[in-house]
């Protein structure tokens, strides 16, 4: 599978040169294989996928970790929901309060947007997932609840016995001593267990996260520290804070706690990697 880094920013879009390295869109990944196309939120990253040919199969789906609106602002931007040739499934959790359909239509509705969901000219059908397991195409998919206010998961993708995870908004290092140490307990762990690529929420320092604990949010020495316990090859931090340039950022990984054997890296828009 085609692994391509669209959006990596948190919160809200940035722009201008001093995050035109690692990218300013907020969260999206672009995910192919034998002609099938998957979307990993639809973040302001989303736009980037307009440019690519079309899927074979004229289907394409979006995986919603949650419906923060810099994971979904991209949605009324995506050209093929406006094109009526188009099958486009979206995923996202389920909650015990209202369906994803009505939980959707708050943005895709006057006065947020234009346009109704409703009213949206392609072949548009919504799934709600919990802790499901299930298949797309060639793909096997897992999602599990994570750590994240509002009903929240995470991906794991797997294809031809390689494994990409995808856990941008994640705190598990909520509680009274960080992340415990025995791994059965640390959400998420299951999703990243011996993961190729984990792609993982980093926003904070380790002295900002103290000041943030309960947003929702993970530090980069917890992020790698998650990231070694669950056994994964190789981390992509992400979700950069929107008031961290790239200069900061690379003054950041740079401070963190090197003793894992953990691979790390900043995860950048435009990235591509071939699982």
């Amino acid at each position: 599978m085609k692994v391509t880094i669209r959006g990596v920013r948190g919160s809200i879009p940035t722009s201008g040169p001093a995050t035109e390295k690692y990218g300013g869109n907020t969260s999206c990944t672009d995910i192919s294989a034998e002609g099938w196309q998957l979307l990993l939120d639809a973040g302001s990253g989303m736009r980037n996928s307009n440019t690519g040919e079309r899927p074979a199969n004229n289907r394409i789906d979006i995986l919603l970790t949650h419906l923060h609106f810099d994971h979904i602002q991209g949605l009324g931007f995506f050209s093929p929901l406006f094109d009526p040739s188009m099958e486009v499934h979206i995923w996202g959790p389920a909650s015990s309060r209202q369906s994803l359909h009505s939980r959707l239509s708050r943005y895709l509705s006057p006065p947020l947007f234009p346009v109704h969901i409703r009213d949206l000219p392609c072949k548009l059908s919504l799934h709600e997932i919990d802790n499901s397991e299930f298949d797309i195409g060639p793909f096997r998919i897992q999602s599990r609840y994570v750590i994240h206010p509002g009903p929240t998961v995470g991906f794991r993708i797997s294809h031809a016995n390689k494994i990409f995870t995808y856990i941008p908004d994640h705190e598990p290092a909520l509680g009274l001593h960080g992340i415990v140490a025995d791994k059965k307990w640390v959400s998420g762990i299951d999703l990243a267990n011996e993961a190729d690529i984990l792609l993982h929420d980093a926003q904070y320092t380790k002295e900002q996260y103290q000041q943030r604990m309960g947003w929702g949010h993970s530090s980069m020495d917890d992020a790698v520290y998650f990231a070694s316990l669950a056994g994964a090859k190789k981390i992509l931090l992400a979700h950069h804070d929107p008031s961290h340039t790239d200069q900061m950022l690379e003054a950041l990984v740079a401070a963190v706690n090197k003793q894992s054997d953990v691979v790390f890296e900043l995860a950048a828009e435009g990235m591509e990697i071939d699982l």
